[in-house]
């Protein structure tokens, strides 16, 4: 049985064991909130849960707390960054600065940084941009664990695609999505928890087969979306990633749970000015004329309502905020020994 946590005290926890890993206080704020924010909306295999793989790579000196990389080139609308190894929520944190800001400039912003390292949740640097008056649109390329359509051999990531709209956070268009039928953090998450089976279409084995296994997943291949469509996706991720960014690709790219090499992704910020198209106000009314009619659409057999991309993630958060987090006692027991490890004062549970 589990317990909770309020989101505060996660919060200062990620923040005091990265200072403790030397990273610096601003770095340290970036990184937890990020990972607090996945929690929150109830994508746990993007929570605080992937900083104990973070302080790993940073003990084994894969990547550099204490380093925020620089701008290699900046043309017009257009920025390379170099990630440089540094904690990969501070160098996309500089990364939406400049997008912001090109976007101000000229319209839209258009940022690539390679030598990454995993950013956590898309969905909170889409929303970076979009707080700031812009659609926000983010990919990422990632370990190499999906298999091409028709293949049984890995040959790229789970590439996620994600977009954010200006408007208001608890009601507007948050997509947030891998390239895959699920995130992989998501198998990672039932096999750490022992959990026996996973939903069907989530995974394969190592021969390509269809499986319910979460250890066969767990060693097998994720599944790309809709067949032969997700790998079309991924792809289109990884050139405007990894391809445009001059950043690794395929085996060349590390692996977040694994210390033989940096991670090193590439990642891609995009920034559009709606005011260069039209008011705000008046781009936030559209919006809401057009949510409202998805919403409005009459239910399939089986269903209450019809939801649009982000509405299930805030209703999570909503319950998250007054209730508190929870978490395996798997996940607490990890925690804890990180705790004890970088000499921190253990995690404060709400119901403890």
């Amino acid at each position: 049985m589990g317990q909770t946590v309020k989101a505060e005290a996660l919060e200062r926890f990620g923040v005091a064991l990265l200072e403790a890993a030397g990273t610096p206080a601003a770095y340290a704020r970036e990184v937890a909130a990020n990972l607090v924010f996945g929690n929150l909306r109830g994508v746990d295999s993007h929570g605080i849960r992937l900083l104990l793989y973070y302080l790993d790579h940073i003990r084994h000196g894969l990547m550099l707390p204490a380093v925020g990389g620089e701008p290699l080139a900046e043309f017009g609308a257009i920025c390379v960054y170099d990630a440089a190894y540094g904690l990969g929520a501070a160098t996309s944190a500089a990364c939406c600065a400049i997008a912001n800001r090109l976007a101000a400039a000229h319209g839209v912003g258009v940022v690539t940084a390679r030598r990454a390292n995993h950013f956590g949740a898309a969905a909170f640097w889409a929303r970076r941009m979009a707080e700031a008056g812009h659609i926000g649109i983010v990919f990422c390329n990632a370990s190499t664990i999906v298999a091409p359509w028709q293949s049984k051999e890995p040959k790229f990531g789970t590439n996620p695609i994600c977009m954010a709209v200006p408007g208001p956070y608890e009601d507007s268009f948050l997509l947030d999505m891998a390239t895959t039928t699920v995130a992989a953090n998501r198998i990672f998450k039932a096999f750490q928890n022992g959990e026996p089976e996973i939903p069907a279409g989530w995974a394969m084995d190592r021969e390509g087969r269809p499986t319910t296994d979460t250890k066969a997943a767990y060693e097998g291949l994720v599944a790309p979306l809709g067949g032969y469509k997700g790998t079309g996706l991924a792809l289109m991720v990884e050139i405007l990633t990894s391809v445009l960014a001059g950043g690794a690709m395929g085996g060349e790219i590390g692996g977040i749970r694994f210390t033989e090499k940096p991670l090193s992704v590439s990642h891609f910020f995009l920034a559009i000015d709606v005011r260069r198209f039209l008011p705000a106000g008046e781009f936030e009314a559209r919006m809401r004329r057009l949510v409202d009619e998805i919403r409005s659409a009459t239910p399939g057999a089986g269903y209450d309502e019809v939801l649009v991309a982000g509405d299930p993630e805030i209703r999570i958060e909503r319950d998250r905020r007054a209730h508190g987090i929870p978490f395996s006692t798997a996940d607490l027991a990890a925690l804890r020994e990180a705790a004890e490890v970088w000499g921190v004062e253990p995690l404060q549970l709400d119901n403890a």
